[in-house]
């Protein structure tokens, strides 16, 4: 898979078992089109299967500014359900794809970009991000799925005050409001993203599979129907080949026990 196979509106590189999707607007600080939509939604379903791990960025100064709304037009009911089914279709290849994808986020991380970045498994915040839903102050509604994702990340209650006000997060107000799980200096986004996704790749992909495809849905499950399915993906994990060589090479010694250490 080459770069042009997804358009100049995506850079996309391996390093070893790693994939690095760069989103490449740049002098529109990322906003999302319809072609960068197909970009995404075409890059993310063909992932070859060799890749482990994938690193999703911002080309620029900005993770992603959301909708580019200089390319928003009339649409009728039917046409505008479509356009946001579109947006569903290519943000599920993120989160429910072949690799766990961690974001590294910087500058605008606004709307559909916001939107973006909760379909990701993991986010990296460096110090100049910021967060909002402007769609509220702007007559629409958000359409990625924003209502879905962001409210499990930061509840309804912080994400309605966000629609309705306007309001700005930083970087530090953001990470408190759980949007990220690191925080990290300028310019080092990248490379704690990389630390990250080689540990992740150097898990059983069944357990990758199990918490990318798995942990969500027994969220939305009932207590009684996530526990059968814990039980179910639990066993499948535990009997996979890989997990019996990791598990051999804890008890020869080779695995480290767990520790603590400051991120």
């Amino acid at each position: 898979m080459s770069q042009s196979d997804h358009s100049s509106l995506l850079d996309v590189k391996f390093v070893g078992s790693i994939a690095q999707v760069g989103i490449n607007r740049p002098q529109k600080r990322n906003a999302i089109n319809d072609d960068l939509v197909k970009a995404i939604h075409d890059c993310f379903a063909s992932m070859p299967d060799t890749v482990k791990a994938i690193v999703l960025y911002g080309i620029g100064d900005h993770f992603c500014a959301g909708l580019d709304l200089s390319e928003v037009s009339a649409h009728t009911v039917p046409e505008s359900v479509m356009h946001s089914r579109g947006w569903h279709a290519a943000f599920e290849h993120i989160q429910f794809g072949r690799a766990p994808v961690i974001a590294v986020l910087h500058g605008a991380v606004v709307g559909g970009g916001l939107e973006l970045a909760a379909s990701a498994h993991v986010r990296v915040a460096e110090e100049s991000s910021f967060y909002a839903l402007p769609e509220g102050k702007r007559g629409l509604f958000v359409g990625g799925g924003g209502s879905v994702r962001i409210t499990r990340l930061i509840g309804v209650s912080r994400m309605t005050d966000m629609m309705l006000t306007g309001r700005v997060l930083d970087a530090q107000e953001g990470h408190q409001a759980g949007i990220s799980h690191y925080t990290v200096g300028a310019g080092q986004g990248m490379a704690k993203a990389m630390e990250l996704a080689e540990s992740i790749a150097s898990n059983a992909a069944m357990t990758n599979y199990g918490v990318m495809h798995l942990l969500p849905r027994i969220a939305d499950q009932s207590i009684h129907d996530g526990l059968a399915t814990e039980s179910l993906m639990a066993a499948v994990a535990q009997t996979d080949p890989a997990t019996l060589d990791l598990l051999a090479q804890f008890l020869e010694g080779k695995k480290n026990k767990v520790k603590f250490k400051p991120q």
